[in-house]
């Protein structure tokens, strides 16, 4: 891990620039966990829109020795959330020995700091993933956020190198809507829970939001879990409890006939169609 006072950190960057108080704030959290120091580090210093920078590789050691070192299990759940969020957003084409879009700062710090910031972060990844099972067991007894409970199965599909899917989640993180696009003629298909049954999905040509009375079309729910990451998907939920998407996937895996054009379409292909690694 860099050293406090390395001067490679003047050289790393985040959403707004230098990342020359990085340092300060993970000796901060180190010294005493805070949610507010760890909210200001994320929010302000290693994540944005969904884009993660140098910064965010090289605090990641830090992170995953906190939570692999603390006793507070709700500390350890908060970062291996916010772990996953940030491998969910990192390039997943990118290798070793240090990401391409670094050639600036392999110019200005050198190839080898770069090489041993990405090492690290990707064994602080490992160390991450490895405290899933107990973050799993601990929110399966004691969470009933349903919301947490999504974050906690991105993190997971993150770890597992499963970025589409992560991404997919976190863009529909609340459960209650997804939007797809129709292989045959482009157009979005929206999809939310029945009115009077929420555990059934159906299809919507526009965004019920915005277009009440229109018609629905019916999904057609798959049986069996064929595809194996919907079924993995489908055990992690039924693990932790998240009833709501362990439901609706046998609708997200099935079919229905676009609202646009009627060709019938595959959901859970057509779901995953706008994410990319």
């Amino acid at each position: 891990m860099l050293k406090w006072n390395s001067d490679v950190w003047a050289k790393l960057t985040g959403p707004y620039g230098s990342a020359e108080n990085v340092p300060v704030l993970l000796q901060q959290l180190m010294g005493q966990y805070s949610q507010e120091i760890f909210d200001e580090l994320f929010q302000e210093h290693l994540f944005h829109q969904n884009t993660i920078y140098t910064a965010t590789y090289a605090a990641m050691p830090f992170l995953a020795q906190i939570a692999c070192s603390t006793s507070d299990a709700e500390v350890r759940k908060e970062l291996f959330i916010n772990g996953g969020i940030i491998e969910a957003s990192r390039d997943g084409r990118d290798e070793a020995p240090f990401p391409e879009a670094w050639a600036e700062l392999a110019e200005d710090a050198g190839s080898s700091v770069c090489a041993e910031l990405y090492r690290e972060y990707i064994e602080a990844i490992g160390k991450l993933k490895a405290l899933t099972e107990e973050v799993f067991a601990n929110t399966a007894h004691h969470s009933i956020d349903e919301t947490e409970k999504r974050y906690i199965l991105v993190a997971d599909a993150a770890y597992r190198g499963s970025y589409i899917v992560a991404n997919m989640l976190m863009t529909f993180i609340n459960g209650d809507e997804y939007v797809a696009v129709c292989p045959a003629c482009g157009e979005d298909v929206f999809l939310w829970p029945n009115e009077d049954h929420a555990d059934i999905l159906q299809a919507y040509e526009h965004d019920p939001v915005f277009h009440t009375g229109q018609e629905s079309h019916v999904i057609v729910p798959a049986t069996s879990l064929a595809d194996e990451e919907i079924r993995t998907l489908a055990e992690r939920a039924v693990a932790i409890g998240e009833q709501t998407l362990a439901g609706h996937l046998h609708y997200l895996a099935g079919e229905t006939s676009c609202p646009s054009c009627r060709e019938r379409i595959s959901v859970w292909p057509s779901l995953l169609s706008t994410f990319t690694v």
